[in-house]
């Protein structure tokens, strides 16, 4: 099983799209295996970004990035990163096609809704990244099958 990186931009939060980013991903058939609320710094974005650190660009990326809190997700299943990239759709909202999530939510290139990982070798590199702290997958992978058997085995008060 892949797992990848998903970063619920600020645009997403502001909109209040997080539900509708998050099923999607879900419907899919992909796995929530860790997710964290967290603010971008400017040392996170730089290290994030370094690939563009020298671009015109960057400041209004870095700026957008820190308007309000990202949420970092960890999401695993066959073909994750392609699936997620795929679901997604390219990088700039104006031509991506109806039915992914930018070509559906997004004008734009920079407010385009999601990060997602490129390619296997980067969502390992992001995922295995402290800065964004959802490395213990394990434990809430743990939680969620602990979580499931008790409801299942759960008595209703007064029965028995």
């Amino acid at each position: 099983m892949e797992r990848t990186l998903v970063i619920l931009k600020p645009c997403t939060i502001q909109r209040g799209l997080i539900g509708e980013i998050i099923s999607r991903f879900e419907k899919k058939g992909l796995r929530l295996v860790g997710a964290k609320m967290i603010w971008l710094t400017d040392e996170i974005l730089k290290e994030h970004y370094a690939h563009l650190l020298d671009k015109p660009f960057f400041g209004r990326i870095k700026d957008a990035m820190e308007v309000c809190p990202v949420i970092v997700c960890c999401w695993e299943g066959v073909d994750a990163v392609q699936v997620v990239r795929t679901i997604s759709g390219p990088t700039n909202g104006r031509i991506a096609q109806p039915g992914t999530i930018r070509g559906d939510y997004s004008m734009s290139i920079q407010e385009n809704m999601v990060h997602a990982s490129d390619s296997i070798e980067t969502a390992k590199i992001e995922l295995n990244l402290q800065r964004y702290l959802i490395t213990n997958v394990c434990a809430f992978q743990a939680f969620m099958r602990l979580m499931r058997f008790d409801f299942i085995k759960r008595k209703q008060p007064g029965k028995k």
